[in-house]
Parts: C-alpha cells; sequence; structure tokens
C-alpha cells in the first residue's frame, strides 16, 4: 500500500501537472469504484483543481466549489500519468481523470477491488475520512509519546494503526523499527524514555529519508512503479538476505497477507520471533535464536519443515 512518502511524492508530481487545471471529466472503468452518490461525479467536472492534499494514506483533490475528491489507492491501487484521453485499455484500468495536459489513469492490480474514490462537499464531510492519526513530522516528541502510548499494542501494531500514527504502513514500519534498532513485537508499554526517544527520532529519520528519495525521483519522471519493495530498503520484503548493518539473515513474521521483517541481531537481541503459523506446526521444536535455527536448516531435509525462503 503507496504510505506516506508514496502518496508525498505522487503529490508532487501532481502539482505541476494539474493544479490550477480544470477536470475536464472522469471516465469510471468498473463503477464499484465510486463509493459515493451525492454530489454525483459528474459535479466534479469543468471545475478547477485548487489544490491538493494527503489525508492519511489518502490523496485528496480539492476543485473549486468546495468539493473534494477523495482517493484511496489501498494495496493495489497505482496512478500513471498519460496522454489526454487514454484508453482505459484493460480491466485493471478503473478510471481516468482527464484534464488538457494529460489523463491522470488510476489502476488496481489483481482480482480485489479495494481502491475508493468518494466526492464530498465541504471541510467538514472531508474530516469524515480522516482517521486521526498524528502527523509524525509535525508533532513534538511528547505528542508522539502519549500517541505511541495511549493503547497497549505491539509496536508494529501500534505503528501502522491509522487512528495514532499518519501514514505509515507495513513497509515504513519495517525500516522504522530497524533503524531503532527495536522489536516489532516489544508492547508499547515495556518502552523505557531513551526507546522512545529513539523511535521518533528513527520515524522522522526514515520518513524525510524516503520523501527525500522519491521526490527527488518524481522531479526526473512521474512515479509509474510504486512499489512498498525496493532494494535500498533494510529489511522490508528481504527476507533471507543480509542485514546491511550487521549481515544476519533478514527474517519474517508472517501474518495474513502481511509479513514483518526483522534482524535479530539488531533488534531482538538474538532471539528469533516465533512465526504464527510455523512456530504452532514445529511447537516445542521451534528454534529461539538464530543460531539453532541455521542448525536446524543444516539437518535431513525429512526432519523439519522448510524454513528458507520460498
Amino acid at each position: 500500500m503507496p504510505e506516506l512518502p508514496d502518496i508525498t511524492a505522487y503529490l508532487y508530481a501532481l502539482e505541476s501537472r494539474i493544479k490550477e487545471q480544470v477536470l475536464l471529466r472522469v471516465r469510471l472503468g468498473n463503477p464499484f469504484l465510486l463509493r459515493t452518490a451525492v454530489p454525483p461525479i459528474t459535479e466534479s467536472e469543468g471545475k478547477r483543481v485548487v489544490g491538493l492534499q494527503r489525508l492519511g494514506k489518502r490523496l485528496v483533490f480539492e476543485l473549486e466549489d468546495e468539493l473534494f475528491l477523495v482517493l484511496h489507492l489501498m494495496i493495489a491501487g497505482r496512478l500513471h500519468w498519460r496522454p489526454s484521453g487514454a484508453k482505459l485499455s484493460n480491466k485493471n484500468s478503473l478510471a481516468a481523470f482527464d484534464f488538457e495536459a494529460g489523463a491522470l489513469v488510476l489502476t488496481e492490480a489483481g482480482s480485489k477491488r479495494r481502491a475508493a474514490l468518494h466526492l464530498v462537499r465541504g471541510e467538514e464531510a472531508l474530516r469524515e475520512h480522516d482517521r486521526g492519526g498524528l502527523e509524525v513530522l509535525e508533532a513534538s516528541l511528547e505528542a508522539f509519546r502519549m500517541a505511541l502510548t495511549c493503547e497497549n499494542h505491539t509496536l508494529k501494531r501500534s505503528l501502522t494503526d491509522p487512528r495514532l500514527f499518519s501514514g505509515i504502513g507495513n513497509a515504513y514500519s519495517d525500516e522504522i523499527l530497524h533503524r531503532a534498532q527495536l522489536s516489532p513485537v516489544k508492547l508499547t508499554s515495556r518502552l523505557s524514555d531513551e526507546e522512545i526517544i529513539r523511535l521518533h527520532a528513527a520515524t522522522r529519520e526514515v520518513l524525510i529519508e524516503w520523501i527525500e528519495r522519491l521526490t527527488a525521483e518524481a522531479q526526473q519522471h512521474f512515479p509509474e512503479k510504486v512499489t512498498a519493495f525496493r532494494p535500498e530498503m533494510a529489511v522490508h520484503g528481504r527476507y533471507g538476505q543480509p542485514c546491511p548493518v550487521c549481515e544476519s539473515p533478514v527474517q519474517r513474521i508472517t501474518y495474513a497477507d502481511n509479513e514483518s521483517n526483522y534482524c535479530v541481531t539488531c533488534q531482538t537481541g538474538g532471539k528469533l520471533l516465533a512465526d504464527r503459523g510455523l512456530s504452532r506446526l514445529l511447537g516445542a521444536d521451534w528454534p529461539r535464536t538464530l543460531a539453532e535455527l541455521e542448525e536446524r536448516r543444516g539437518a535431513p531435509s525429512n526432519s523439519l519443515p522448510s524454513l528458507t525462503a520460498s
């Protein structure tokens, strides 16, 4: 899912292309993308784009007459800049927003249609789409501390909760926790003052670094290939590859459709975190340390289910 740095890069690229331009037409390739009926989507046509903003992980196009197009890309939604009038060429093309200078095309990979478009009128209606999370780059250490510790959750869950923190998801939370040298499953109630300070600094550093990197790329070309898996990342999506700090193999915890990537040496004091599915299968045989894991990987293949990356 595009997160704060990715959405910022989209906004940067769109600023020079569509701000102060008239939205000529909205073409829907899939009617289920549009989640509102009033006002009708046709009311947005012929209106000038007077502003662009981010609301959590949502893109907001502010139009004349207090109209707001709110676009949530979800996991697989992506934006593309095409010549004006570009066709919606396949089933993954959900919509096109036509301007005189070009067309902003929305696609969504896969068969699940989760991306959502809302048209609302007025600031009050727009605020209904705000999950209320803290904007870390605008907040003090004390505000960060209060948001982090107001509920007792694991660090991974807290950082990715849009009610607590705005714009942080699966990918950048992994990078933040690696930078802060903290376990993804450590409870927020058990953090020391020093760890909170370290996490606050790491959160700001990682987000600023990636915003600068991605907006620099957006100066050269429209960000067509937004992805959560980048070779420059330290741990996210790098299961089995060496940690850039200590060279220990990156590990993972899988759950539902997501996974957390972490370094045993840098983040968990050498302790291998239990993967819910695999540890339930192995029970007492689950390796507790990286050394035990490597030892078991060297055992005969029929003695243990595979622990290597698929």
